[in-house]
């Protein structure tokens, strides 16, 4: 049959019958072929285009040019055999029933000759004997012709064929010289311009040469010729069939009864058989043949027959439904030879053809399995087992494994149907697997059904994951599970307890049998006890269940109520089946899981199906976070703290899964939030311990070695790093470490590395080329690890600012900065989360002094600036420069931006200050061009202070590396502190006016106009914004970008100060309104002296109410008098003050300025200027700001200790300068003396070591590890709880800032410690203090949230942009007032205050 195929011509057209030709077609009769149909998924062949696809363009790309012989061939064999015209067509304006070019074809017809006839037959076989295997391979037809049609571009011997050869001769010697004349004509046209472009000229000539007369009479000819040697080949393969026919039934007595049997029904690919076309007629005759009352001889040569026919022939035929019945029924007969060529043709009808048309084959199957499965034929019990070898059990597995072939193939071409197809496809297979015998029947227990055969074959439940991946299908199976079929899910449900049950005895008894592994040798196994069929039964009902519950509609179909159990098992219920499956089932080691590459222990299976739940949103809430889902999880960890005895087999991977699934739902905020609080955190029991405290209190345990059930084993290093994974994921955020901290985990974990260092120090070196005695043995690598571990687990407690204020209290700073900085050296693969995670430890480690200097010791900074270098200047030496790189178009060039966003997160004034202080620059004559920055103050001498020649020339890229330093010295000095100590130390203002001035140009008369480029608009923008102190509203800074029209620049720039008035906003001029009764009433009750009870929340009620409603009024001598009396009632109150003050003398009122420290001396300068633009400030101001912060140093001097310390900001007066004092200098109208008055009643009280950042500076209230870590309260406290309301009222700003690599602590550290100054109007920044004094120090907090509320939008904008750093510390809160959210804060009070104002109490407390 093969032979003749490939000697037959490639295929016939629609509009000719198949060959052999067969009876003449009665009128009205159905088309003997159906619907093309589809490629069957996953088949290696060539994908079926449509007509006017991509194939589309390629035929008529082949019809235009004479380059393309072989679609002339096929097209010109297809017309031949139809009768008709070639498929190029007639040329344009000529129909095909003209017949001008006849005459000339027969002319040539005349010259060819029998010879000539052979010779192409000869040619014309040869090249389809060279692709034969193509052809065969194709499912249909059609396929066929297309392998051919595309034969030039997928076979590289094309060109070789002497067929080809001849063809392309021909083609050359008829149209040739056509060709060869329209290309000269169109040549000399396209030179004088009349046709332009190589496409142009192509399509030109081939239009051309088609529409010529040589053309037509070619492809008259060319039909003639082919028609007559087709005709021949036609003829020929028919005596073949003949011939053919007559060897088949002279050997056909020879052969074997199971010459058509093989070892699977469809093993044997429906592709490589031949194609027999048939009639109606024929078909008809053939069903006829088929009945059953046909002899059997007869009902034989018909199925051979039948297997030779194209399925989609036999489908689409109008005897079909007859013949199903006649296959159904033929299924059952006792001679096998029937069943097997049956499901032979049903795998090549599913293999070749659509889905409209197997389902039919599909449903026709199962319902004939369905039938055997019911009828008193079928005896097979699970007790007795199953032998596989027997016949009719292997001819039964056959059945049913082609139904399964079909349920993992069909889901990828159903959605193309009506939806009524697929439902007969599922309900046919529910069907089948929910038969069983009746209740009352003697073997219904014991019965075998279908779903055993089914799971034998798909123990996982392959179909199932199938069908239910995509909702078109799923929606269909739940409905039909739901209406009719529940029992498949109940008997799955039952299935599950049953093998429980069979564990939990097995363990206790110490008798269990594992299953699971049995079948996992070489050798062949070909029969199945009772006990191993339950076994699989049970594995695939626990993958189908897993499936279920992944999807909204499987969990519907729960509770469902058993037979033999009182009450229904709901959801809850299962899961915690699952979770003691991995308790009592066998299991193994994971080491020696690796051995096998499918797994089917339950606790495996169970696994994956717990992972998979774990990463889905809507699952895990409905399924995992109950709190009888955690009870379960920690089951075994309970029995272990309470020395109960513990049935569980392999212990050690019993924790190790448990631990993974628990880390997995901390890593989710609503899981992390079971784990801490419990499902509802109200109704709570104060005596049951929560799941946060057992996982806490174990793992101490496993770290100070006191399970005495896992001492000693291999695997003990892997379970304790798994619990302290799980202790990770919920210390790293600030909720999670709240519940932590009583627990003293961080020290735990600090002892047990220290112990871990002692041991690594004592690895042996290795020695290169030593013999094997000398290499670090496995024991030394473990412990290297078991540190690292260690080391990875302090290093994320620096996550949040109390968990880095933790870290610092153990010790291992410097050791977790280097193992940071050498993972990231490595670079090592991470995912986004950890790289994230990586950034934002950074970006806390750099708000601290002491995170400053450990990441300047580790080397993280030169590495940071000299990749920077890399980037802005030099490149990479191994990069070989093949072109320039492009101009930067942006100021900041894209390629530096996370350069550029590394150093704004890093360059907070504390590690500023201990970088900086008192550091030169180096100001060198000469600067090499292969001199590389290594630190922030080559940083500031090469791209930011560029006072000299050599500075400028030693830059390649002068103007882009500028323009980057002063960006960075831009978000710099947004900080107040640095831009003073930038100030004081480096002269920044000078340097950039002395630019200034030499940036214009020259003129006869002198200098002239300045200069507008880049660096002069940069500079200019920094000018103004360091010599300018105000909010939004009180200044104007110009922008750093050009306008179009004729004054592109419309901002003054300048070279000496003063600064152009331009810039000062004019503030209007506000009346007191002092006639307010709600004031009044407040004055009145703060000057009353009797105290009546509840007066401290009477004031602050009334002072709420007078902020709703008259916000402004509270300001200016309101304000001062206000808060001073309220601070004064409050210092007199025992109750109310929180820190103890000694008795202090204020100096004489004419101190010098120069006691004050330099930077100190600027900032008073800076605040009197303020002072004197809103107002507030007379003349000579500066003495009484300079009597206010002396006295204050002396006053706190009194409560202060003595530090040895490496740090710079511990070894002398308070870094930075006192923002809070000048402001209340301001408030008080720069009366000096009251001002220091209010400080001395303040300082005994809480709010002022929150709002009053200096007061607590070397503090001898505080504990003296605090005070030696450099890091103030308003960090690890203020700052931490606002990360976590941040997270818990704003998630989406929390991600923002976690996405950026930055953090809320930073920026609003920033705020605080200046207070609001240059991001708040004056008016917003006294209220600031007012509400924190009224209030309570907790409302500092809510200010912070309220701020980020307003600003939620931009924070998301700015995300998305890239910036979101830059723009915080650049830009002022436009349009926030704080009475708009005055409402909101009090509603947080309402929430959080208990918590905030325990925490802040204890800031005196030993590490907390």
């Amino acid at each position: 049959m093969l032979q003749a195929v490939a000697r037959a011509p490639p295929g016939p057209p629609a509009s000719r019958p198949p060959f052999p030709p067969p009876r003449p077609r009665k009128p009205g009769a159905r088309s003997q072929r159906g619907p093309r149909p589809p490629p069957r998924s996953g088949q290696r062949q060539r994908e079926r285009l449509p007509r006017r696809g991509r194939a589309g363009r390629r035929r008529t790309e082949a019809a235009r040019s004479p380059r393309r012989p072989l679609a002339m061939l096929l097209r010109a064999l297809r017309d031949s055999a139809a009768g008709a015209g070639g498929c190029y067509g007639p040329p344009p304006g000529e129909t095909r029933g003209r017949r001008s070019g006849e005459g000339s074809c027969r002319l040539k017809m005349s010259h060819f000759t029998s010879e000539d006839e052979a010779h192409l037959q000869s040619m014309l076989r040869q090249l389809l004997q060279s692709v034969k295997e193509k052809i065969t391979g194709a499912p249909s037809v059609e396929c066929a012709e297309e392998i051919l049609l595309h034969l030039e571009e997928t076979d590289e011997n094309f060109h070789n064929y002497e067929f080809v050869k001849y063809l392309r001769q021909y083609i050359n010697n008829t149209v040739g010289s056509v060709i060869e004349e329209e290309t000269e004509k169109c040549t000399s046209a396209q030179n004088q311009g009349e046709v332009s472009g190589y496409d142009t000229l192509v399509q030109h000539v081939t239009k051309k040469t088609r529409e010529s007369k040589e053309y037509r009479e070619m492809m008259l000819a060319l039909k003639n010729v082919m028609m007559v040697v087709v005709e021949s080949l036609i003829n020929k393969f028919e005596e073949d069939q003949i011939h053919h026919k007559e060897l088949d039934s002279k050997t056909k007595r020879e052969r074997q009864s199971g010459y058509y049997t093989d070892n699977c029904s469809d093993s044997d690919s429906s592709f490589n058989q031949s194609y027999t076309f048939m009639s109606q007629e024929q078909l008809q005759l053939l069903v006829e043949r088929l009945d059953p009352i046909q002899p059997k001889e007869v009902r034989q040569e018909a199925l051979q027959t039948l297997c030779c026919a194209p399925p989609s022939d036999i489908l689409n035929s109008e005897s079909w439904p007859n013949l199903r019945k006649h296959l159904t029924t033929s299924l059952s007969d006792p001679d096998a030879t029937f069943s097997e060529k049956i499901l032979r043709f049903y795998a090549k009808t599913f293999s070749s053809s659509p889905f409209n048309m197997t389902r039919e084959v599909y449903t026709s199957l199962a319902r004939h399995l369905e039938l055997y499965f019911l009828s008193g034929e079928y005896s097979l019990r699970i007790s007795a087992g199953l032998d596989v070898s027997n016949t009719d059990i292997n001819r039964l597995l056959k059945k049913v494994r082609l139904l399964n072939e079909y349920q993992k193939e069909a889901p990828s071409s159903w959605i193309r149907h009506p939806e009524k197809y697929m439902e007969e496809v599922v309900e046919s297979t529910l069907s089948l697997l929910t038969v069983k015998h009746e209740p009352n029947h003697p073997a219904s227990p014991d019965f075998l059904s279908p779903v055993y055969f089914l799971a034998l074959l798909d123990i996982k439940a392959v179909w199932f994951k199938k069908w239910t991946h995509a909702y078109y299908s799923r929606a269909v199976v739940f409905r039909l599970l739901e209406k009719k079929y529940k029992s498949l899910i109940i008997a799955a449900v039952q299935k599950c307890l049953d093998y429980f049950e069979f564990c939990k005895a097995a363990v206790k008894n110490s008798t269990v049998i594992d299953f699971s592994q049995q079948h996992c040798s070489d050798k062949p196994n070909f029969s199945y006890t009772g006990p191993e069929l339950q076994f699989i039964y049970f594995v695939h009902s626990l993958c189908l269940l897993g499936r279920l519950l992944i999807y909204k509609q499987g969990r519907n179909l729960f509770p469902v109520q058993l037979k033999n159990k009182k009450g229904s098992v709901s959801i809850t219920d299962l899961l915690v089946l699952f979770i003691r499956l991995i308790y009592y089932s066998p299991s193994y080691p994971k080491t020696a899981l690796a051995a096998h590459t499918d797994n089917y222990s339950p606790a495996s299976l169970v696994m994956e199906i717990l992972q998979v739940f774990c990463d889905q949103t809507g699952c895990a809430a409905e399924c995992l976070y109950t709190d009888a889902v955690i009870d379960a999880l920690l089951h075994p960890v309970q029995s272990l703290l309470s020395g109960t005895e513990v049935y569980i087999n392999c212990l050690e991977t019993t924790l190790i899964d448990v631990a993974d699934i628990l880390a997995r739902i901390a890593a989710v905020d609503d899981g992390l939030s079971l784990l801490l609080y419990g499902e509802n955190e109200k109704t709570a029991k104060d005596d049951s311990p929560t799941a946060v405290q057992v996982i806490i209190q174990f793992t101490k345990k496993l770290l100070h070695d006191d399970i005495s059930l896992l001492s000693g084993s291999k695997n003990f290093p892997v379970v304790k790093g798994a619990f302290i994974f799980v202790c990770r994921q919920m210390y790293r955020t600030c909720e999670g470490l709240q519940m932590l901290i009583p627990y003293g985990l961080h020290e735990s974990i600090g002892e047990a590395w220290k112990k871990a260092s002692l041991l690594s120090e004592r690895v042996p070196t290795p020695v290169t080329g030593a013999d094997s005695t000398s290499r670090i043995s496995l024991e030394s690598k473990n412990v290297l690890l078991w540190e690292e571990t260690l080391l990875d687990a302090l290093l994320n407690f620096s996550a949040t600012p109390k968990g880095l204020f933790l870290l610092h209290s153990t010790g291992a700073m410097n050791d977790c900065v280097n193992f940071m900085f050498s993972s990231l050296s490595k670079k090592l693969q991470t995912n986004d989360y950890e790289e994230f995670g990586n950034r934002v430890i950074v970006t806390q480690m750099a708000t601290t002094p002491t995170g400053a200097v450990a990441l300047q010791s580790s080397g993280f900074i030169k590495a940071l600036v000299t990749e920077l270098w890399a980037l802005l200047e030099c490149g990479k030496d191994d990069v070989r420069i093949t072109q320039p790189k492009c101009t930067p178009v942006d100021p900041i060039d894209q390629s530096c931006q996370k350069s550029f966003l590394s150093l704004t997160n890093f360059l907070t004034y504390p590690a500023v200050f201990e970088l900086l202080s008192k550091q030169d620059l180096p100001n060198k004559p000469i600067y090499s061009l292969r001199e590389v920055p290594t630190d922030i103050t080559d940083i500031i001498d090469r791209l930011i202070i560029l006072n000299s020649e050599a500075k400028i020339h030693s830059l390649f890229s002068y103007e882009q590396s500028h323009i980057f330093g002063l960006r960075l010295l831009n978000v710099l000095c947004c900080e107040l502190n640095t831009l003073l100590l930038l100030e004081t130390q480096y002269k920044v203002s000078q340097v950039l006016l002395t630019a200034q001035g030499e940036n214009v140009t020259e003129t006869l008369e002198g200098p002239g106009d300045f200069i507008i480029d880049g660096l002069s608009v940069e500079r200019n923008h920094v000018l103004v914004r360091i010599n300018l102190i105000g909010g939004p509203q009180e200044r104007i800074l110009p922008l750093r970008v050009l306008d179009k029209g004729s004054d592109p620049y419309p901002w003054p720039m300048f070279s000496s100060l003063p600064l152009p008035k331009c810039y000062i906003a004019e503030i209007p001029r506000k009346a007191e309104f002092r006639q307010d009764k709600d004031l009044d009433k407040l004055l009145s009750l703060l000057k009353s002296p009797e105290k009546q009870t509840g007066w401290m929340e009477i004031c602050r009620k009334q002072f709420c109410k007078v902020m709703k409603a008259r916000p402004d009024i509270i300001s200016g001598t309101v304000l001062a008098e206000l808060i001073e009396k309220f601070v004064s009632h409050l210092s007199e109150s025992q109750l109310d003050c929180y820190f103890s003050t000694g008795n202090y003398k204020a100096m004489d009122a004419d101190v010098k300025n120069e006691s004050l420290s330099s930077v100190q001396q600027l900032g008073v300068e800076m605040a009197v200027r303020y002072g004197k633009y809103l107002n507030l400030l007379k003349e000579h101001a500066e003495n009484g700001l300079c009597f206010v912060l002396v006295n204050c140093e002396k006053f706190l001097k009194q409560q202060q200790r003595t530090v040895v310390s490496s740090l710079c900001c511990l070894r002398e007066r308070c870094a930075g300068y006192d923002w809070f004092a000048s402001s209340v200098f301001l408030i008080m109208s720069g009366d000096g003396e009251k001002t220091l008055r209010f400080l001395q009643r303040f300082s005994c009280l809480l709010v002022s070591a929150f709002l009053w950042l200096p007061r607590l500076h070397l503090s001898m209230h505080l504990p003296i590890t605090t005070v030696e870590s450099g890091i103030h309260p308003v960090y690890f406290c203020s700052a931490h709880h606002i990360e976590m309301l941040l997270k818990a009222e704003l998630p989406l700003v929390f991600s923002a800032f976690h996405m950026s690599g930055f953090t809320p602590s930073q920026i609003c550290l920033q705020w605080i410690t200046q207070c609001f100054w240059n991001y708040m109007d004056w008016s917003e920044i006294c209220h600031y203090i007012a509400i924190c004094i009224f209030l309570g120090p907790d409302y500092q907090i809510y200010m912070c949230i309220s701020v980020f509320r307003h600003l939620q939008q931009d924070i998301l904008k700015h995300t998305e942009a890239q910036d979101l750093q830059v723009f915080l510390k650049e830009e002022a809160l436009h349009g926030f007032r704080v009475s708009d959210y005055l409402e909101y804060m009090e509603s947080l009070e309402a929430i959080y205050r208990p918590m905030l104002l325990k925490d802040m109490r204890n800031i005196r407390v030993q590490n907390t």
